[in-house]
């Protein structure tokens, strides 16, 4: 049965918002040719769409032609305001945006636990409030959080996981009652990241990858023919619970210590540079983080195989994280794998290259590793574009 007239406009309508939303502005004459709809039927959307105010008029074309130039349409981008957090044990991180995606206003703030769950949810909210403030937003459309441990697939509520501060989850409340009439969307953090590195990052040619989290904790985000898989409890990933070889006992229903985060965790990636000599040597000191140690490790390797510290500890670490990709490879066979996180990203091709290398041996399988491209930001980005879309699908219609 053919479209009703209300539907197929409907279906152009969207289609040309779309392209908008991806291209940039564009005349009416690219919308006919990337629509492949008819002069009249574009004309009819544009003006329809302008009268709505979603789009409007941004400026001429600017191309040699004769008589006037093209006008150039664009979304409408303060139609609505969006927000992204990235919440974290230690702090948050906001931004907030137009509905085209650019960045007004950004800010974050360390927040210390032992303060209590009242002040702590306090200064993550009055955050949010005053970055909206600085970008002229009234109101905020669509909210975007990212944070770790399991969210619940039924109600989209972050769940009570055992080792995760209280004020996380008081945070989503408060959000919602300090900000009537704006919708949240919740994400596990490195699903949005996985998210962000395949839009913008290192998996943007793939529809099938996995990205491994290596940071203060350690999870995985799988996308399967271009879509997220959560799992059945919103815990696909959980990969710091995985069992592997090399721990000194096995992890719990509670406690993730003895499966493969005792081995790629941020604390396990310091341990294993004070055994590799690595701590204490040229940059890297006992007060450096597992992302500066690496990133450091890389620098002095210099690309030149070796039997330094570095070299060593590289090497390591690569064994280490080589049990984990090759237990996803196994049972997903995903042809790519990111190591995203700070970790992820500081290691680069040297780092990438070492696991590549150790899978190729371990799995029949062939899988590409490649590092991240956004590291820690991947998060949130991902929860901006996770907003942007909700708030584009609303509006859109």
């Amino acid at each position: 049965m053919p479209a009703s007239p209300s539907t197929a406009r409907a279906i152009n309508d969207r289609l040309a918002l779309r392209l908008l939303q991806q291209e940039g502005p564009l005349t009416a004459g690219q919308l006919k040719q990337l629509t492949g709809l008819s002069r009249p039927t574009v004309a009819d959307l544009v003006e329809r769409l302008t009268a709505s105010g979603l789009i409007e008029m941004v400026g001429e074309s600017g191309e040699q032609r004769r008589g006037p130039n093209a006008r150039l349409y664009g979304l409408v981008a303060d139609r609505a305001h969006l927000a992204a957090l990235d919440v974290r044990l230690e702090g948050v991180s906001v931004l907030v945006s137009d509905l085209v995606g650019r960045v007004l206003a950004e800010a974050s703030v360390p927040i210390d636990s032992e303060s209590g769950t009242g002040p702590a949810v306090e200064q993550a909210v009055a955050l949010v409030e005053r970055a909206a403030k600085e970008a002229g937003a009234e109101r905020l459309h669509t909210v975007g959080v990212g944070a770790p441990g399991l969210i619940d697939p039924t109600t989209g509520e972050l769940r009570n996981t055992t080792g995760l501060p209280a004020w996380h989850r008081r945070l989503v409340a408060a959000l919602h009652e300090r900000l009537p009439g704006t919708r949240l969307v919740v994400e596990n953090e490195t699903n949005l990241a996985a998210l962000a590195e395949q839009r913008d990052g290192a998996a943007r040619d793939r529809d099938t990858f996995v990205l491994f989290w290596l940071g203060m904790g350690i999870g995985a985000a799988v996308v399967l023919d271009g879509a997220l898989r959560r799992g059945a409890s919103g815990g696909a990933g959980e990969l710091g619970f995985l069992p592997v070889p090399g721990t000194r006992g096995l992890p719990s229903a509670t406690d993730c210590e003895g499966g493969f985060h005792s081995l790629a965790g941020a604390g396990a990636v310091l341990e294993l540079a004070r055994e590799c000599g690595v701590l204490g040597v040229g940059s890297a000191d006992d007060g450096a983080g597992a992302a500066e140690v690496v990133r450091w490790a890389v620098a002095e390797v210099g690309g030149i195989p070796g039997s330094t510290s570095a070299a060593r500890f590289l090497d390591a670490l690569a064994d280490r994280l080589a049990l984990g990709v090759a237990a996803v490879v196994a049972l997903l066979d995903p042809g790519c794998v990111v190591l995203g996180g700070e970790v992820g990203q500081a290691g680069g091709d040297e780092l990438a290259v070492r696991v590549a290398e150790r899978i190729v041996r371990m799995s029949p399988l062939p899988a590409e590793v490649r590092p991240s491209v956004l590291g820690g930001a991947a998060v949130l980005r991902g929860a901006l574009l996770t907003a942007q879309d909700g708030a584009q699908d609303e509006l859109f219609g």
